[in-house]
């Protein structure tokens, strides 16, 4: 009886153990993500505004096991803040951008991944300018329902035209499987 006992626990084990095995359809394909962004500015930036918030659109597609072609799109406004010049004091203004970045992201495990991207920010300001982006991050996706992951994500981004105004963004998204 001890001998059966112990067959059916391993069978049942090796069964549960093939079974974490299978790739949560969640995780895998191509993938649209909708998501809400926080800026954090650091630097001179820090100095100016308090900080940002927005939103982003993000495609995901594979390119090879383990990595992914990212590309994203979205809005971010950041609120000014109380700045003093040579005795003066004014409001720095709210400044608007649309970033727009392409990258690769490679999970270094199940659900967590590196990322690296390269874009433009356009300003929505009248007069702005458009500068380079660079933004490394990680992050962790897991699945909640088939096709479907919630995305959380920490990055450095930076945005260089005549100066960096640089920041710590945070993203949380849901994404769906195509």
């Amino acid at each position: 009886m001890k001998k059966l006992l112990l067959s059916l626990a391993l069978v049942a084990g090796l069964g549960l153990a093939a079974n974490a095995q299978k790739k949560d359809p969640a995780m895998g394909g191509s993938k649209i993500g909708v998501g809400a962004d926080f800026a954090f500015p650091m630097g001179d930036a820090g100095d100016a505004y308090k900080f940002g918030v927005g939103g982003s659109l993000n495609f995901q597609a594979p390119i090879a096991s383990k990595l992914n072609f990212v590309g994203e799109a979205g809005y971010l406004t950041f609120s000014g803040k109380e700045v003093t010049v040579m005795g003066l004091t004014y409001k720095q203004p709210s400044y608007g951008s649309v970033p727009v970045k392409a990258g690769v992201r490679y999970f270094l495990a199940e659900n967590f991944y590196a990322q690296g991207q390269l874009g433009a920010s356009f300003s929505t300001e009248k007069g702005g300018s458009t500068a380079f982006v660079y933004a490394p991050s990680l992050g962790v996706e897991f699945p909640v329902a088939d096709k479907m992951a919630i995305d959380l994500g920490a990055r450095y981004e930076g945005w260089s035209n005549n100066g960096t105004l640089s920041f710590i963004g945070v993203r949380a998204a849901l994404n769906f499987g195509l």
